[in-house]
């Protein structure tokens, strides 16, 4: 298959047909799953090993649960009203940091005799479904069928893709922002206007999803201004999203600041225009104190570098813009380091240059690529998980 930079750059058809044709219908779907479902079985056997390696085995289940997979669960039990203190008096991290809607899944799938770990992974994988199906359609509807295989097959394996089988809002997030430029790319505005929703819902990073859907927004609007108004509507509920729940937050609190409060005192996250995120990969590289942390600064250089390719071939405006402002959310804030390769996963603009590269290449070739590709970030994961002892 022959995929151009101009095909990889051009803007949707004034009617997009064929989508599912063109994608193998239930077939082509199945494909993305039966992906999906090698690279879990995978990693999940390497989480085992690795943990079952380790002087103090946590199991499966309970590396499944931890970190944010315990905060997600406290939500799900109900929002505190304010805010939290130590003893000491000091203000604390809470629960009003995290967005409601992977909270309220778990929520109702315990309502269905789930006991409430169980719903929070079942969420998990069934988004991590979804999730797929979206990035093959995504994929084939911006370059082709073998590129929305290969999209598939390159995030799912990617080295924090881990998190597609915790209890991390990871998944449900990626399968929204996919499925919501999956509609905007074929001009079904309701869908992407409520997806892009769900997305901002789900993460802070949705109003970078909301920002790539409003520029889609504006680009359909100036093809066709008779036909403005859907667009434009599905873009303004988009960016309303999160908005809307900072705005509860505060009334909630009764500080306007307060999401930020509790973020900065729990989690040190704060927007410092990147002067953390520099001085900690000039640090690392300097003094290559650790192989974890070394690894985590390369994989930020590398992703950034994969970004300027990217953006090189004139990709698809909305998911460019979308991949830009997620990046520099991701490289801008202050905190855990170590978080960041989560916080690219669903991205997307810093897998595009591989993407194209596998659709173009002979099946062969780009099989034992990804393959490759998969060997090492399927085994990073479940390391971090399993063995490094700080959270993801």
């Amino acid at each position: 298959m022959s995929v151009t930079a101009e095909e990889a750059g051009a803007e949707a058809p004034a009617v997009a047909p064929g989508l599912w044709e063109s994608a193998g219908r239930w077939r082509g779907a199945g494909i993305a799953v039966g992906i999906l479902a090698l690279t879990r079985v995978v990693q999940l056997l390497m989480l085992v090993g690795l943990d079952r390696a380790i002087a103090e085995p946590a199991g499966l289940r309970s590396n499944l649960l931890i970190w944010d997979g315990g905060w997600f669960l406290r939500v799900a039990e109900g929002y505190p009203s304010g805010y939290t203190y130590g003893a000491d008096g000091v203000l604390q991290g809470n629960e009003l940091a995290f967005f409601p809607l992977y909270p309220m899944l778990i929520r109702g799938l315990s309502a269905l005799a789930l006991d409430p770990g169980s719903a929070a992974i079942a969420v998990s994988w069934i988004a991590s479904i979804c999730a797929a199906i979206a990035l093959h359609l995504l994929g084939t509807s911006l370059y082709g069928r073998r590129a929305g295989w290969a999209l598939v097959a390159i995030c799912c394996s990617a080295p924090m893709s881990v998190v597609l089988s915790m209890a991390y809002s990871e998944s449900l997030f990626l399968a929204l922002v996919a499925g919501m430029f999956v509609a905007a790319h074929r001009q079904v505005w309701w869908a992407a206007g409520l997806l892009g929703l769900g997305a901002a819902l789900t993460r802070p990073t949705g109003a970078a999803a909301a920002v790539g859907l409003a520029v889609a927004a504006i680009i359909a609007a100036r093809r066709d201004p008779a036909k403005r108004w859907p667009p434009l509507v599905a873009a303004a509920v988009a960016l309303a999203g999160v908005p809307a729940y900072l705005g509860w937050v505060a009334w909630r609190v009764g500080d306007a600041e307060a999401w930020f409060r509790i973020q900065t005192a729990g989690w040190g996250t704060s927007f410092d225009f990147g002067a953390s995120t520099i001085d900690f990969v000039t640090r690392t590289l300097t003094t290559g104190e650790g192989w974890v942390p070394m690894s985590v600064a390369l994989i930020l250089l590398v992703a950034l570098a994969a970004a300027g390719v990217a953006l090189a071939g004139r990709p698809w405006l909305p998911l460019a813009v979308y991949g830009v402002v997620a990046m520099v959310l991701a490289y801008g804030q202050a905190g855990y380091y170590h978080s960041k390769p989560r916080l690219l996963l669903p991205v997307l603009l810093t897998l595009l240059p591989a993407v194209v590269a596998a659709a173009r290449a002979r099946p062969r070739a780009a099989v034992l690529a990804i393959a490759a590709w998969a060997a090492f970030g399927l085994w990073y994961g479940a390391y971090l998980v399993a063995v490094w002892p700080y959270t993801i």
